[in-house]
C-alpha cells in the first residue's frame, strides 16, 4: 500500500501555516483577489432559455468559463455523488489509503493528496480523489471505494435495478457533454457533431475527481490549487456552498460566486487548440477557507489517450493559420505534467 501524505490529517493539528505552504507575495489570494463592487460576474447561462446556444459559445470565447442552470442533470444525482464523496472523505486515514495513487504507475486515479512541491517548492492546501468513470474499457472498478454505501452500488431503485451513483452522474454528463460541444461546434460554423468526433466521440475518457479542501489556519496565505489550465477539452465542475473559485480575466483574479444548482463548465486546453484559439482555456485557481471544507467535484472530458488533436482543418487558413501543433493527447499530457515545450 502506497504512504499518504493528507492535508486532511495534517490540518487537523495546526495553529499556523507551515512555511511550505505559503505562498509567495504574488501569489496570495489575500493580496490579489480583487475586491472593487464592480467586478465583472461570471455568465450565469439558462440551458432551457432560447439562445443559450450562442451564449454557451459568448462566455467560452470571453471568459473561458460559465455556469449552466436547467442543465438537466437532476438534482438528485448531484446530491448522491456529493454524499459519497463528502462519507468517503470522513472515513479512517487509513481506509482512504488503501486506495492511494500508484504514482508509479502513470495512471491519473486514486487517492492522494498536493503535497508534491511546485517549481517554487510550494505545496497546495489539497487531498483528492481520483478514477475514470467512462468508456467502460478505461473503468478499473478495483480502485473504487467500497464504502461509503453507494459509491459503488445505490441502494435499489424503484426500478428494481441498482446503480453506482457515479456512474449514473456520467450518464448525464455524457449527454451535457454533447449539448456543450454542439452549441460550441455550431457557432464556430462546423458541423453540431464536429466537436464529439474530433475529440474521439464513444471513446471520450471522463475523469471523475473529487477536490478536498480543509479548514486552514491562514487561508490568505495559501492556495488549493494553484493557477493553471486544464488539459481536458472542457471540465464539468459540482462545487458545495464555501467560496474558493477564482477566475483570472484582464489583469485581475475574480472569484467565481456559487449559484445553488449550477454546474460550472471551464474550458480546457483541447478546445481552445481545436478552435485554433477561437475559445479560450480558462486560468484558474482555488483558494481555502478558514473555518469550514471545501470541496468540488469536477469530470475532465478528455481525448482517449492516443487521440491526436490539432486545429480543426476548416477553422485553419492561409489568413488563420494553424496556432497549434497537433499532438497525442497522452503526448500533451506528458508534456503539460512535466513542464516540457509544447
Amino acid at each position: 500500500m502506497a504512504e499518504v501524505q493528507s492535508v486532511q490529517a495534517l490540518a487537523s493539528s495546526l495553529a499556523a501555516l507551515p512555511p511550505e505552504f505559503v505562498r509567495s507575495e504574488h501569489e496570495r489570494p489575500g493580496a490579489t483577489t480583487f475586491r472593487g463592487g464592480d467586478a465583472p460576474e461570471v455568465p450565469v447561462i439558462d440551458m432551457a432559455a432560447p439562445g443559450s446556444g450562442a451564449r454557451v459559445a459568448e462566455a467560452a470565447a470571453e471568459w473561458g468559463l460559465f455556469q449552466v442552470v436547467n442543465h438537466g442533470v437532476p438534482a438528485a444525482a448531484v446530491a448522491e455523488l456529493q454524499r459519497v464523496g463528502r462519507e468517503f472523505f470522513a472515513l479512517p486515514q487509513e481506509e482512504k489509503a488503501r486506495y492511494a495513487m500508484d504514482a508509479s504507475s502513470g495512471k491519473m486515479e486514486g487517492y492522494g493528496s498536493k503535497l508534491q512541491k511546485d517549481l517554487e517548492g510550494k505545496k497546495a492546501w489539497a487531498d483528492f480523489f481520483f478514477h475514470n468513470v467512462a468508456p467502460p474499457a478505461m473503468v478499473n472498478h478495483d480502485i473504487w471505494p467500497s464504502h461509503p454505501a453507494g459509491y459503488r452500488k445505490r441502494k435499489l431503485m424503484a426500478t428494481g435495478r441498482g446503480r453506482e451513483a457515479n456512474e449514473e452522474y456520467c450518464k448525464h454528463m455524457q449527454r451535457l457533454t454533447r449539448k456543450l460541444f454542439e452549441h460550441l461546434s455550431t457557432a464556430l460554423g462546423l458541423d453540431g457533431g464536429a466537436m464529439w468526433e474530433a475529440f474521439g466521440g464513444d471513446e471520450l475518457v471522463f475523469l471523475h475527481k473529487i477536490n478536498f479542501y480543509p479548514p486552514c489556519p491562514e487561508p490568505e496565505l495559501t492556495l488549493g490549487v494553484a493557477p493553471h489550465t486544464d488539459m481536458s477539452t472542457f471540465t464539468v465542475l459540482v462545487p458545495n456552498d464555501v467560496q474558493g473559485l477564482q477566475v483570472f480575466k484582464d489583469g485581475h483574479w475574480y472569484d467565481v460566486k456559487y449559484v445553488p444548482d449550477a454546474l460550472i463548465i471551464h474550458i480546457g486546453d483541447q478546445i481552445e487548440i481545436l478552435s485554433n484559439g477561437r475559445y479560450k482555456a480558462v486560468l484558474h485557481r482555488t483558494t481555502v477557507d478558514k473555518d469550514r471544507t471545501r470541496m468540488s467535484w469536477p469530470v475532465f472530458v478528455e481525448p482517449p489517450p492516443e487521440h491526436v488533436v490539432g486545429p480543426h482543418q476548416q477553422l485553419v487558413t492561409d489568413g488563420s493559420p494553424a496556432k497549434y501543433k497537433a499532438k497525442k493527447f497522452k503526448d500533451y499530457r506528458h508534456c503539460k505534467i512535466n513542464k516540457l515545450p509544447m
